[in-house]
């Protein structure tokens, strides 16, 4: 998937929400847990696909609202946190008024705005004074199992694997939160495993968004790629890991 095109996302909402869309709970208990967020707390979540997150948010009793810029995920979400201010947009442009949550949150997709500095602006401008701002995506190559997959995937159709970015790196989320003029409150590294029952999961979730006839040709090289972390029973268990950083801006 082009994590860039909203068409596309709005395509696999379901397939997305099915085989990835509580993958990153550890994540979100991370964030839950440094920036104490409970009862009464207001959120958003920028880039909030199928509203995953908002779910696990709504179960703690926080009030809650999430922005993204795929219709077909935001009409999922809706279906599954009726109760929530869901609205399509894009992180540069938020629809709320200054100082109007006490955390917002962007997991697996701030990397994805046009000008990430921009978009942490927006959300530093609607949080209020002393709330946080919480950020989170993969961590470097080596310490994704889903990576060794995806390289093989790249490199049977002629294609180098592309670097980490910045984002990614030791240090990188706690970077950008000091050039939007955020002080670091919290951050970490967080281990975020990923099971497929069998080989139609495997690689139904590897390849999500392709075509049908590149999804034929593919299967090969993701089921074999896959082969050292298929466990007896035939499913698959995969070691992955995020990083994040909790911010609160200054003054």
């Amino acid at each position: 998937m082009n994590g860039g095109d909203p068409q596309g996302w709005s395509a696999v909402a379901s397939g997305w929400a099915e085989l990835w869309g509580g993958f990153a709970e550890p994540v979100w208990r991370a964030v839950v847990d440094a920036s104490g967020a409970g009862p009464g707390t207001v959120v958003l979540d920028v880039g909030c696909g199928s509203g995953d997150l908002l779910a696990h948010l709504d179960k703690l009793g926080t009030s809650t609202a999430g922005i993204d810029p795929a219709t077909g995920m935001v009409e999922l979400a809706r279906t599954r946190v009726p109760n929530t201010d869901l609205r399509v947009g894009s992180a540069e442009h938020l629809p709320w008024p200054d100082a109007s949550f006490d955390l917002v949150t962007s997991i697996n997709a701030l990397q994805f705005a046009d000008d990430t500095l921009d978009a942490l602006a927006e959300m530093a401008r609607v949080v209020k004074p002393g709330g946080y701002i919480a950020i989170s995506n993969w961590a470097e190559d080596d310490r994704n199992d889903l990576n060794t997959i995806e390289n093989a995937v790249a490199r049977a159709a002629g294609e180098e694997p592309l670097p980490d970015g910045d984002l990614r790196l030791p240090g990188g989320l706690q970077q950008l939160l000091a050039d939007g003029q955020l002080d670091v409150v919290s951050s970490g590294l967080i281990d975020v495993p990923w099971a497929a029952a069998d080989d139609n999961d495997l690689v139904s979730a590897v390849l999500l968004g392709e075509d049908p006839s590149a999804i034929e040709a593919e299967a090969p090289t993701v089921v074999e790629a896959a082969r050292p972390f298929r466990t007896r029973s035939g499913s698959y268990h995969l070691n992955n890991a995020f990083r994040y950083a909790l911010g609160r801006p200054r003054g």
